[in-house]
């Protein structure tokens, strides 16, 4: 779904199902996953140096930068007005507060926010913060699903 005043850039790959709701802006060369949600007014840039001029004070060109993507994996959510700094990957699954700055890579299942957006702690695949429940092992207390957290990162259990 598409809502009103969405910006896909060219050569934005956006997954199936995913939402985007309005105002968002999605630079290129930026790529979402399957069932991706992105609020309203978020940012996924493209250029983490941006300047209208060179440094002689010459007008930049198209072809003067090379954008960076932003990956989104797989039911990842961003949040309303939340900025996605160009060249991060946000893990499947993972969580970004609204209005939060995300400057660096995000692993799955990660709930961070804030600015700049830190790691808050894990959420499973309902959105819901995962509960711990002894020796780095989580359980979603929606739907059950059990996960275990290996060198800070957290994976769905066997």
């Amino acid at each position: 779904m598409v809502a009103r005043g969405v910006l896909i850039d060219r050569s934005v790959v956006v997954g199936n199902r995913c939402k985007l709701q309005d105002g968002a802006l999605l630079y290129r060369p930026a790529v979402l996953g399957d069932g991706v949600f992105v609020g309203p007014g978020a940012i996924l840039t493209n250029d983490r140096h941006p300047r209208a001029v060179a440094p002689d004070g010459l007008q930049l060109g198209g072809d003067d930068w090379k954008p960076q993507p932003v990956r989104i994996g797989d039911g990842a959510s961003i949040g309303a007005g939340a900025t996605i700094v160009a060249g991060v990957t946000i893990g499947a699954w993972a969580m970004i507060g609204a209005g939060s700055i995300v400057t660096d890579d995000v692993p799955e299942f990660a709930l961070v926010y804030g600015v700049p957006a830190v790691h808050h702690g894990w959420v499973g695949r309902s959105g819901r913060v995962l509960t711990e429940e002894s020796g780095g092992r989580w359980r979603c207390p929606l739907t059950g699903e059990r996960f275990v957290e290996t060198d800070g990162h957290v994976h769905m259990a066997p």
